[in-house]
């Protein structure tokens, strides 16, 4: 499958960014009434993998897909990229409640836009090495301070060093898995990394929970509510809208978009569910701020002009100038193409 146009992409990953803000509620939601945060994630991850399965099932083109990646014989690390998702919802279930949505979010989206930055300058990602370019970095500051304009207001919590610093970690971790799993999906198919992403992050996360004694509540109270299990499908639509991003616009550029959309997607829940706190003026900015951020990052610099026949056949001519013991500029303009190849014919 052939990149998207940049702005198309743009448009998908904001989309993702908007699933990711509804499921992040749903799974709030959900540990909150269980008992146990880190249940949500545990039917988050779940419900994704029990998709993927079903896909597997009845999609032939996944399957493919697998054979396909199979033979591409990728290094192992490449597979790797469910770790970071894992990581990051483990990370945020213990860090929230000491540090505050605020201060997390910040940290988070800190690292990764710096994770970005470093990613896409070891061309770790499909779409080959990004130089570390002035729009990019300015791209990367602007959208971390748009985060921290969205959260004015947001009640802080304990200002550990440590867990800010493991935030900022979460965040390079989210960075690393999307290039990681937008180039299984470079190798394989969209669907094929997909499902290697919940194969990896599912057994991470059951992992964790277990350790973290999740399953030894006595009788959870499950919720009737069917929007509450919607984190699995939610999921896989934020997984193939970054690989589809990151394949398009790298990493920085696609993780700036995606927070764009999660602010925004915050905003129009706060203004949709009974009881929110309606229309915020900095959610609203930060959201918009991001996105041109994600838009400068992507700017560059447009190459030198050349002349159009030099530009028609892909030749650099060189200037040649008369001086009063070479009129004509015979001698330079020969020695200018004497270790050249003659350009080809017609």
């Amino acid at each position: 499958m052939r990149p998207l146009p940049p702005t198309a992409a743009l448009a998908l990953v904001v989309l993702g960014g908007v699933a990711s803000a509804a499921q992040g509620a749903a799974n709030a939601e959900l540990g909150d009434r269980v008992g146990s945060p880190v249940l949500g994630a545990v039917v988050n991850n779940a419900g994704g993998t029990l998709l993927v399965l079903v896909g597997l099932l009845v999609l032939p083109s996944m399957r493919t897909g697998l054979a396909v990646l199979r033979r591409s014989r990728l290094p192992w690390w490449c597979y790797l990229g469910g770790l970071g998702g894992a990581a990051i919802i483990v990370i945020g279930t213990y860090v929230v409640p000491v540090l505050g949505v605020a201060v997390f979010t910040i940290a988070q989206v800190a690292g990764g836009s710096l994770g970005g930055l470093a990613v896409d300058r070891a061309g770790l990602a499909p779409v080959g090495r990004l130089a570390l370019t002035p729009p990019r970095v300015a791209g990367a500051l602007l959208g971390t301070a748009a985060v921290g304009l969205a959260q004015l207001g947001q009640p802080l919590g304990e200002l550990a060093v440590g867990l800010v610093l493991l935030a900022v970690v979460g965040g390079l971790a989210v960075a690393v898995q999307s290039a990681l799993n937008g180039r299984v999906a470079a190798a394989g198919t969209a669907a094929a990394s997909t499902a290697m992403n919940f194969a990896v992050s599912t057994p991470a996360v059951l992992a964790v929970a277990a350790l973290a004694g999740a399953f030894t509540v006595a009788r959870p109270d499950w919720p009737p509510a069917w929007y509450l299990y919607t984190g699995g499908l939610l999921g896989v639509g934020i997984v193939a809208s970054l690989l589809v991003g990151v394949r398009a616009l790298g990493v920085l550029r696609t993780g700036l978009a995606l927070v764009a959309g999660q602010l925004g997607g915050g905003l129009l829940l706060d203004l949709l569910l009974p009881g929110g706190p309606g229309l915020r003026w900095p959610v609203l900015a930060g959201a918009v701020l991001t996105l041109v951020a994600s838009v400068v990052a992507g700017r560059q610099r447009r190459p030198a002009a050349r002349t159009a026949s030099a530009s028609a056949v892909g030749w650099s001519v060189p200037v040649v100038r008369s001086t009063p013991e070479d009129p004509a500029g015979r001698q330079r303009r020969g020695s200018a193409y004497a270790d050249r190849p003659a350009p080809p014919a017609g």
